[in-house]
């Protein structure tokens, strides 16, 4: 197959690829190199994909309409696997426009060369963010999301729809993926995490959200990637006896879905952080603070429709994937 992997050179999109290359697919990876992060951590994701046989580089931004066309046509993918984005729910209270260019403006391109160039199937990194202040747990595919509580939310609510659209007018089957917490080598500087790690290795305090009083359901990298690319495999197709007079907001008369990745396992963030202690050696200094605008006190996903779907379920137990992030963290920034 030949697979277009947006985000390349992000968390979720390096290990994606890797998989994808080592597999046997032809990868084109696409990313923009923003400097909403470390640029020199996403040159280091870079250089490991291109040190794989069956993997090029294509340095493009999604908000440029012509170039992606271009690729598109020059590379006529069989599948495309959408984890570019504008990230961070905090971030989006001060940079609201970054978003909109990017999870917007950049989707809507890339859902406008699907349909000239239609892929066999197009999945997207949606986000557990659209379920927003629902206070019903856990969180399924068939609750109503329409109440977010942050730009980000909106804006990958917003990709849904826009899915659903394009998959109704152009028969373009689409999968979007909620993911919930994810976690492991090679993370995002600003999740809790690598912020965590840093500050305990060196002493210095941690922001305690909400007093400690939170839940995450953290889920493992390679579980992740497990999940995306069994139901990248799996192109969506209309939903049997979808009741228009009765919809159920996960399927449709469309060939469109949505669904959970997550540890279908929520864990309190103070047992979270002393995991995370063990794995590192070293106790944290903790600074409680009231929760974050923007924030959620618990997030929690139902799973069961991504397993029937595709027979698979995340299974990683939070001690094990911690530990392997704190061996990959000291060894990446030279702790001792």
């Amino acid at each position: 197959m030949k697979v277009l992997v947006t985000g390349a050179a992000g968390f979720i999109g390096m290990h994606c690829a890797e998989r994808l290359a080592a597999r046997g697919d032809q990868v084109t990876g696409l990313d923009n190199l923003s400097p909403y992060y470390s640029v020199e951590l996403k040159q280091a994701r870079l250089a490991r994909l291109e040190a794989l046989p069956g993997f090029r580089f294509a340095r493009l931004d999604l908000v440029d309409a012509a170039s992606l066309q271009a690729l598109f046509d020059a590379e006529r993918p069989d599948l495309v696997l959408h984890l570019a984005a504008q990230p961070g729910v905090r971030h989006s209270l001060d940079n609201p426009a970054s978003y909109v260019q990017a999870n917007l403006v950049g989707f809507a391109n890339l859902l406008e060369c699907c349909r000239r160039r239609p892929p066999r199937h197009l999945v997207y990194a949606s986000s557990s963010s659209v379920y927003g202040g629902n206070a019903k747990l856990p969180w399924s595919e068939g609750d109503n999301v329409d109440h977010p509580v942050s730009l980000y939310a909106a804006t990958k609510k917003s990709n849904e729809l826009m899915a659903h659209v394009y998959s109704h007018l152009y028969a373009l089957p689409v999968t979007g993926l909620r993911y919930f917490t994810v976690y492991g080598p090679w993370g995002r500087p600003d999740m809790s995490p690598m912020l965590f790690a840093r500050a305990i290795l060196e002493g210095e305090p941690i922001d305690v959200f909400n007093h400690g009083d939170m839940q995450r359901d953290f889920t493992y990298v390679d579980d992740v990637v497990e999940g995306t690319l069994r139901a990248l495999d799996e192109p969506a197709v209309s939903g049997p006896g979808f009741d228009r007079a009765s919809p159920d907001p996960s399927t449709s008369w469309a060939p469109w879905r949505v669904y959970n990745i997550g540890n279908h396992e929520p864990v309190p963030l103070l047992d979270y952080i002393a995991a995370l202690e063990r794995a590192l050696g070293k106790s944290a200094l903790k600074r409680m603070k009231p929760i974050q605008p923007g924030d959620v006190k618990a997030t929690y996903a139902d799973t069961a429709r991504l397993a029937e779907a595709v027979g698979f379920a995340p299974a990683t137990p939070l001690e094990a994937g911690l530990a392997k992030f704190a061996q990959w963290f000291k060894s990446y920034y030279g702790y001792a």
